[in-house]
């Protein structure tokens, strides 16, 4: 608890919040690599397929997703069940449970980005890399990852951002729980519904502003990246 402008404000959802975005923008970036690069280079029918799987979450309500994914996080359900076994702990209203439900909700602002900028690699630098005898993984090192350094911002960007705006899926799987599964999105509309206004005004003040602050830096580093490709 900390006091700001004469009233108590717990920052606890502030750093839950952080630490979910920052550990599913991670995860999202190591699985998000794969598949994005196998929808990029894919000519099957099944990639299409695969690829609106993947997009689901950008149009389904978030209610709709949260509910299936409380299904099967849940102590029933085939993952929640598997993770009892291991862990002995549930995944609903637990910590891990949020990162998990944000990967899924997540994964489009993820894999979409690096997809397009595999896709704009294209053929030839890779077929130069190949005849100079260097292997798929050094290929992809050595010339894929650093010609894609924009779309891995952009990705990591739009992952951390959308999770910290999450709220439907999150009051799903982690409910409410102060210090555990409360995330900002639901401390301010816990201080809403009891009209605590400046308590909600200060988080969302903050967050509007951090958001602006991110935005700005990847923005700039944007900038920089394509004047030198330039």
């Amino acid at each position: 608890m900390i006091e700001l402008f004469g009233v108590e404000l717990d920052l606890a959802p502030v750093w839950l919040t952080l630490k979910v975005a920052a550990l599913t923008t991670v995860i999202l970036i190591v699985i998000g690599s794969p598949i994005g690069w196998w929808l990029a280079r894919s000519k099957s029918r099944l990639g299409v397929v695969f690829e609106a799987v993947v997009a689901l979450p950008l149009v389904l309500p978030p209610t709709v997703l949260g509910f299936y994914l409380l299904i099967g996080l849940g102590p029933h359900g085939p993952i929640g069940s598997m993770w009892s076994l291991v862990s002995e702990n549930n995944l609903t209203f637990s910590f891990a449970g949020l990162v998990i439900a944000s990967v899924f909700y997540s994964l489009p602002f993820a894999v979409q980005p690096l997809m397009h900028a595999f896709e704009s690699i294209g053929e030839r630098r890779l077929e130069a890399a190949a005849t100079l005898g260097a292997s798929p993984m050094d290929r992809f090192f050595s010339v894929v990852l650093p010609l894609s350094q924009r779309g891995y911002l952009t990705a990591a960007t739009l992952a951390f951002a959308h999770t910290v705006g999450e709220f439907g899926v999150i009051l799903m799987i982690g409910g409410n729980i102060p210090g555990q599964t409360q995330v900002v999105s639901i401390a301010i509309y816990d201080h809403v519904e009891v009209m605590e206004y400046t308590q909600a005004h200060i988080l969302s003040a903050g967050m509007m502003l951090f958001s602006f602050a991110v935005l700005l830096i990847v923005y700039g580093l944007n900038r920089r990246m394509e004047v030198k490709i330039g």
